[in-house]
């Protein structure tokens, strides 16, 4: 249920040729890895794949997934993918290592990212949590956790370990853990025969992109065009899935991993929708994939301020806003 593990390694090589139009060109390959195990947030990804949306874009893409022990920024670097899936702070960590990651889009404007409480506790607002104590995961205590304190007046004694196993929390009325908005009301409410309380981490102000695209500057000088395909392609894949018909992504996502039930998938996507996390924020005006520099700015100030980085780190070669902010077809079919 729970997720995430980030690193970062070497440096990148890639493939050439560019992007070519015509029946008789040959597909061009693009391996795509996943932040973690196939789920319906990545539905505009399967959904671009399995509706002929790359291939129509000069794209054969292979989706590679995450999951415990894969170190996609690492395998990024290494050139074993052409790009995966992360957050704003992935680039940013790979430049303060002296990698040349680059952001290029970002499928989910607000971070999926929660806290989430028993009902019938005290616990409304993000203030009601300050004295209490919180299962955090390791690789959360260098991220949220970092925003928490510096923004919200949180504190490491509150911490407690995070077990990956919901039993815990079901058990113990007083406990609180993170969480993810598309899924803990539909797991934890179908255990606690209540829905839990769920506090969205971006809707406090949390400010880090998540459902990201990103790889390293070389490999993307080497096939610019290919990678704007991607990104557009993806694009219209994620607004089919939202506003179109999604069966095409959640029947891959089902054959992908069994636990991903079309009923889940379903449950996901309606989260997504109402919590506006790929259609709100920027991408309302500028389209699916947005980014800024005022949000960039934003983010690495309060994680620079909060410890994660060095304030002279040059957090702009950390993304690029050539690929997005342009209104995409959403390309129904």
């Amino acid at each position: 249920m729970i997720r995430r593990m980030w690193g970062a390694a070497l440096i990148a090589v890639a493939g050439v040729i560019a992007l070519g139009a015509g029946p008789a060109q040959a597909l061009e390959k693009f391996a795509y890895g996943l932040s973690w195990l196939p789920e319906a947030e990545h539905c505009g990804f399967y959904e671009a794949r399995d509706t002929g949306l790359y291939r129509d874009a000069g794209l054969d893409v292979e989706i590679v997934p995450g999951g415990p022990g894969v170190n996609m920024p690492q395998m990024v670097a290494a050139g074993k993918v052409d790009a995966a899936m992360g957050t704003g702070m992935i680039t940013l960590n790979m430049r303060a290592q002296g990698i040349p990651g680059v952001t290029i889009a970002a499928m989910f404007q607000k971070s999926p990212q929660t806290l989430v409480a028993h009902p019938d506790q005290g616990v409304h607002t993000l203030d009601d949590l300050k004295k209490r104590p919180i299962s955090v995961a390791n690789f959360s205590r260098q991220e949220f956790w970092l925003w928490l304190k510096a923004t919200h007046g949180f504190d490491d004694a509150q911490l407690r370990p995070y077990t990956y196993n919901p039993s815990a929390f079901v058990a113990d009325k007083t406990m609180v853990q993170q969480g993810y908005i598309t899924e803990d009301a539909f797991f934890l409410g179908k255990a606690l025969g209540a829905e839990p309380v769920t506090l969205l981490l971006a809707d406090y102000g949390y400010p880090d992109y998540a459902t990201t695209i990103y790889a390293t500057e070389p490999q993307i000088a080497k096939r610019r065009a290919v990678y704007q395909a991607f990104v557009d392609a993806t694009i219209r894949g994620y607004a089919r899935c939202l506003t179109g018909d999604p069966t095409p992504a959640y029947r891959a996502l089902h054959a992908a991993s069994v636990e991903q039930t079309p009923e889940l998938s379903a449950f996901k996507v309606a989260q997504m929708k109402k919590y506006a996390l790929v259609a709100g924020g920027d991408a309302a005006t500028l389209g699916i994939g947005a980014m800024t520099d005022a949000r960039w700015k934003t983010l690495f100030e309060v994680m620079s301020s909060a410890g994660a980085y060095a304030k002279d780190l040059d957090y702009k070669k950390a993304y690029t806003l050539d690929f997005v902010n342009k209104k995409i077809e959403s390309a129904q079919k």
